[in-house]
C-alpha cells in the first residue's frame, strides 16, 4: 500500500485524538494519512458517543454563574485528587500545561470552531472540584465530532482516510520509527506504510476486559468478574504493544477510571456492552445484599470510592427510588440516551428539565433487563432476586426485604430528621439543590414509599470499564519517550494512548471531562510537536 500523498504523517486511530491531530496538522500545512480500525460510520469512536462534557478552568460561562474560578485552585484540585507531584515527571508537567491552557486550546479553540456549551456547568466529583468546571457541548460529542468531521473534509487534497485497517506493528529503520504495518479488515490483506512521523491515538486497554482485570488496582478491591464495558472495543492495548516492542515507556495501566453504576445494554453492539448510569443523588443505594452502604455512597461526590466498595461487597450494587425521583434524576452518560440534548432540541430539553424526563425513564424501565418496578416493597425483592437467577453470580446471596426495610427505614428517619440528622447522603442532596446546576436534577425530599410517587423502581448495577489513565509515556510535544526519557525519533502519542498525555496527567483518579478535553489538547500539542521536529529537519 502507498499512499497517495508523500510525506504523509500517519495517524493510527479515529477517535477525536486522531481527528484533532489531523486537523491541526493539515491546518500547519501537512499532509495526514489517517487509518482508523473502525467502518467509516463509526467515525469518531468514543467521543461521538460521548455526552460532550469537558473540563475548563476560568471560563465566561462559570463567570455569568458567579463562579470564581483560577488556574492555581483548578491546579490544586487535580494535583490533590490525582496525588500527583512533582516527582511524577511528565505525568505532572501535562496536569499542569492542561490547567494552564484548556481555556485557549480547547474552551476557546472549539467555540471558534462554532460549538456551543451549555449555559450552566455542571459540577460531578465534587470531592476533587472545588468549584462547578465541566461544560457541556451544546449537541454532545456527536454535534463536537461532526464538526471536526466537516473541517476535515475541507482538506481533502492534502488527507487519506482509511477505513478497517488494523494497524498491528510500527516500522523501524535504524532508531527511527518510519511507518506502520498491519491488516486491511475486509480482506485479511497485509499493508505496510511509509511516513515521516507516526502518531498513536488508538485509545486504551479499556475495552479489553481481560486487561482490565489483569491491572486491576488492588486498592479499588477484587477485579469484578461480571464487567461490563463502556468503553471502544478496539480499546485493546493493541498499540501499546507495538510501542513497547520499538523501545516505548508505557505506565501506569494500574491506573484506570471505570464507573460504579453500569447497566446492560439492550441492543448491544459489542460482548458486555454497557451504559453508564448517573447515580440518582436521592436514591436508597445498597450493596450486593440489599444493605444501605455504611457510611452511604454519595453520588457525583466519588466515583473512584464507589468503585472500590462495591468491589469489595460483592462486584454489584442496587439503587431503589420511585418514579417521581426517577423522572428528576436519572440520567444516563452518552449521546444515545439525550436526544434533546443531542439533537439541540431547547424546548424539549427545557420540558424533560422542568416536568422530568418521561421519555428516558419509561425506556430504561421497559428495555434495559436491569430495571426492575413494582407497587409494593416486597414484590420489587422478588423482581430484584429474579435477575439474579441467569447471571454469573447466580449463587450470590439473595437480596433480603427485612434487609431493605430495615435500610429504608433508617433513610426515612434520617430524612425526617432533617439537616441536624448526619447522614452524609440527605447531605450531600442539600448541598446539590443549593447548586442551580443540580437543583433542577435534584427531587425534593419526600417520602419514598408515597404512594402518589410511584411505582418503586430498582436496578441492578455493575462495574462498568471506561477509561485507561496511564499509557504511552510522551514529552509536552508529544514525542513517545523510552524508559531513560529519551525520544523515539518519528513516534508521537496523543489521547487515551498516552494517557491524555505523559503516561498519566491525571494521577490515580480523574476530574470529570479530562477525556474530551485531554484528547484535544494532548493532540493539539503532539500535532505541533510533529510540524516543529518536520521544519527543524528541513532545516538541518
Amino acid at each position: 500500500m502507498r499512499a497517495r500523498l508523500p510525506d504523509s504523517t500517519i495517524v493510527v486511530g479515529g477517535g477525536i485524538a486522531g481527528i484533532v491531530a489531523a486537523l491541526e496538522l493539515l491546518q500547519r500545512g501537512r499532509s495526514v494519512v489517517l487509518l482508523d480500525r473502525d467502518v467509516r460510520a463509526n467515525f469518531g469512536g468514543q467521543a461521538r458517543e460521548s455526552f460532550g462534557g469537558i473540563f475548563v478552568v476560568d471560563t465566561p460561562i462559570q463567570r455569568r454563574n458567579g463562579i470564581r474560578d483560577s488556574t492555581a485552585l483548578a491546579l490544586a484540585d487535580w494535583l490533590r485528587f490525582g496525588e500527583l507531584t512533582p516527582q511524577d515527571g511528565w505525568p505532572y508537567r501535562w496536569a499542569e500545561a492542561y490547567v494552564h491552557e484548556c481555556r485557549q486550546e480547547v474552551f476557546d479553540w472549539l467555540c471558534a470552531l462554532g460549538l456551543r456549551f451549555l449555559p450552566v456547568p455542571q459540577w460531578p466529583e465534587r470531592r476533587g472540584n472545588s468549584v462547578a468546571r465541566w461544560h457541556i457541548v451544546w449537541g454532545t460529542g456527536q454535534t463536537l465530532v461532526q464538526r471536526l468531521i466537516e473541517r476535515l473534509r475541507g482538506h481533502a487534497d492534502r488527507l487519506e482516510l482509511h477505513f478497517a485497517h488494523r494497524v498491528e506493528r510500527l516500522l523501524v529503520d535504524g532508531a527511527r520509527v518510519v511507518g506502520v504495518a498491519g491488516v486491511r479488515e475486509a480482506d485479511g490483506q497485509g499493508f505496510e506504510l511509509h511516513g515521516p512521523a507516526v502518531l498513536v491515538a488508538a485509545g486504551g486497554i479499556a475495552g479489553d476486559p481481560a486487561l482490565v482485570r489483569s491491572f486491576w488496582p488492588p486498592e479499588l478491591g477484587p477485579a469484578p468478574r461480571d464487567l461490563l464495558i463502556g468503553s471502544h472495543r478496539f480499546g485493546d492495548g493493541r498499540l501499546h504493544g507495538a510501542c513497547i516492542a520499538v523501545g516505548a515507556q508505557v505506565s501506569n495501566l494500574q491506573r484506570m477510571w471505570n464507573y460504579a453504576a453500569g447497566v446492560r445494554h439492550w441492543q448491544p453492539r459489542q460482548a458486555d456492552h454497557g451504559l453508564s448510569l448517573v447515580p440518582p443523588r436521592s436514591a436508597l443505594w445498597l450493596d450486593a445484599q440489599g444493605r444501605r452502604f455504611e457510611p452511604p455512597l454519595l453520588a457525583g461526590w466519588d466515583t473512584s470510592e464507589q468503585v472500590a466498595r462495591i468491589a469489595g461487597s460483592g462486584g454489584f450494587s442496587w439503587q431503589i427510588m420511585n418514579r417521581r425521583i426517577a423522572l428528576r434524576e436519572l440520567a444516563v452518560s452518552g449521546a444515545e440516551l439525550n436526544p434533546a440534548i443531542r439533537e439541540r432540541r431547547p424546548l424539549a430539553f427545557l420540558r424533560d428539565m422542568l416536568f422530568g424526563n418521561r421519555w428516558l425513564v419509561d425506556t430504561m424501565t421497559t428495555r434495559c433487563p436491569d430495571f426492575v418496578v413494582a407497587d409494593t416493597l416486597g414484590l420489587l425483592v422478588q423482581r430484584m432476586n429474579a435477575l439474579l437467577e441467569p447471571l454469573a453470580d447466580a449463587k450470590a446471596e439473595p437480596v433480603r426485604l427485612e434487609s431493605v426495610e430495615q435500610a429504608l427505614r433508617a433513610f426515612e428517619a434520617a430524612r425526617r430528621r432533617g439537616p441536624a440528622g448526619g447522614d452524609t447522603q440527605w447531605e450531600n442532596i442539600r448541598l446539590a439543590r443549593r447548586w442551580r446546576g443540580d437543583r433542577w436534577r435534584t427531587a425534593r425530599p419526600r417520602p419514598m414509599l408515597d404512594p402518589a410517587a410511584g411505582p418503586l423502581i430498582a436496578v441492578r448495577e455493575r462495574i462498568l470499564s471506561r477509561k485507561s489513565l496511564g499509557g504511552i509515556g510522551t514529552d509536552l510535544d508529544g514525542r513517545v519517550i523510552d524508559p531513560a526519557g529519551q525520544p523515539i525519533a518519528g513516534l508521537y502519542a496523543a489521547g487515551e494512548a498516552a494517557g491524555f498525555g505523559g503516561g498519566g496527567m491525571n494521577g490515580k483518579r480523574a476530574l470529570e471531562g479530562t477525556f474530551l478535553g485531554g484528547c484535544i489538547y494532548s493532540a493539539r500539542r503532539a500535532a505541533r510537536g510533529i510540524a516543529l521536529d518536520a521544519a527543524h529537519d528541513v532545516a538541518g
